[in-house]
Order: C-alpha cells, then structure tokens, then sequence
C-alpha cells in the first residue's frame, strides 16, 4: 500500500450513505487502490448501544466494535491504516445520534451516495420486517449536506448509485476530481469473497457484494411496492430529490 510522504496526513473521504445504496461496493471499489484504507461504518457499534435499535446481529455487532463515540471519532482523525494515502470511511448518518455529530469529523472531506427510496426500501425490507423513513437515513442525509454546504460554502460531493451503475468509470471519475484523489482504474473490480474490513455484520447484509466482482448492471426495472412500503418511499422523496440536483455525472 503507498504510503504519504512524511508529515503528510492521509486524504480522508467520509461518505455518507442510506442502507442498501451500493454502499458497501463502493467500499470495495476504494479498497481495490493501492494506496487505499477503508473503514467501514466505525459507529455502528456506537449507535446501537445508544439507541438501542433492534438490528439484525446486534449483540455480534456491539461485541465486535469499539462503542465509545469520542474514542472512534479520534481514531478517524489519527492515523490511517497501514499509514495508507486515502481513507475511505463508509458512514451512515441516521446512526450519529450520540455525543458525536458528523459535523465533529474534521480534517475530512465529506460525500454523499444516494439512491432513490423506493429501491432503497425494497432492498431493505428484504434484509428487515419492519422499514421506517428513518431506518433509510436520507432525511438525516440531507439535514447533514445542507450544513456541510453552508460550512464550506458550496455544494459537497454527491452521487446517485444509478448514475455509478449506469457508467462506473465516468462518474467515479468525476467523484476523485471532486475529492482531490486520482482516478484508479483498479477501482471498477475486487476479488469475489468477504473483506478482511467488512464489520461482523456482513454475514446478514453482504451476500450479493460478496459475489460481486465489480459493480453490477445498471437498473432497468421499474419497483412496484406494497402500501405500506410505498408511503415509507414517499416520505423520503423530497429530501432525495433535493440531493439529487447537485449529483455528479459523467461528463
């Protein structure tokens, strides 16, 4: 893995993501870089103790991870594994609902991978009975980009995961442009299997990424959701489609 050169702090990318948005292929894609760490949701551990959220593998998931906030939030800003160049930090925001905002993570650049909510729900209620708006993240989403905006006085990095599987290479370019990494080709394909960063959690969530070797094809079908489904979508479509204008796409 390259390494920065002395004194250099590492690049840090948090992106902030939905559930079932290619969150985790996007991983895998940052960690096909040679000059690469990844991280994946660090404060997961963390929000399911606090919160108390009854999610799939909960005690694994605790057990597994350091669960003190300011402790995590340190170990982001120190040091990147391996001492690697970048730091890919895969987050979600509906989960910093601790003493640690996302706002707190300095000395990073902050994205956002969004998808549009009716796939986002029935992806979702696959994996979990029971799907609310808030289980998506995108409300939480937006209230995050619209102070990040503010913070650094422009729009912060977005990108639709329609857009990523329609043309990966063109609109993952256009992400490294707005992060200031280069463009890696090795980031369109991964080995098949589990990775040695996924969280515990990956044996109830992962399946399909683990079979994947590169981002799949892009969607063509329509969703049909149930009622109930359909009203959870609903909800969260403002915010979406208020994100959705600053998306980047391929030139």
């Amino acid at each position: 893995m390259s390494k920065p050169s002395d004194g250099a702090a590492p690049r840090r990318i948090a992106m902030w993501s939905g559930p079932r948005n290619i969150s985790t292929a996007m991983m895998r894609s940052f960690s096909s870089r040679a000059d690469c760490a990844v991280s994946d949701e660090p404060f997961y551990g963390c929000f399911l103790r606090e919160s108390g959220a009854d999610h799939p593998m909960r005690d694994a998931v605790i057990a597994s991870m350091d669960c003190d906030w300011r402790s995590v939030a340190d170990t982001l800003a120190g040091p990147a594994p391996g001492n690697a160049m970048v730091w890919y930090q895969k987050h979600m925001p509906h989960h910093m609902v601790g003493p640690i905002a996302p706002d707190d993570l300095r000395g990073a650049v902050h994205a956002f991978l969004i998808r549009d909510p009716a796939r986002m729900a029935a992806s979702y209620a696959a994996k979990r009975e029971s799907v609310t708006p808030a289980d998506l993240g995108v409300a939480a989403q937006r209230a995050f980009f619209d102070r990040e905006a503010d913070r650094i006085g422009s729009a912060p990095p977005v990108i639709d995961s329609a857009d990523v599987l329609n043309d990966p290479a063109g609109t993952l370019r256009r992400l490294c442009d707005a992060l200031g990494i280069d463009w890696d080709e090795a980031m369109l394909a991964w080995p098949a299997g589990r990775h040695p960063d996924d969280g515990v959690w990956a044996a109830h969530w992962y399946g399909r990424v683990e079979a994947s070797t590169g981002f799949g094809s892009a969607e063509q079908e329509t969703v049909s959701l149930p009622d109930a489904l359909a009203r959870v979508a609903d909800a969260c479509r403002d915010d979406y489609e208020a994100l959705s204008r600053w998306r980047l796409r391929a030139a």
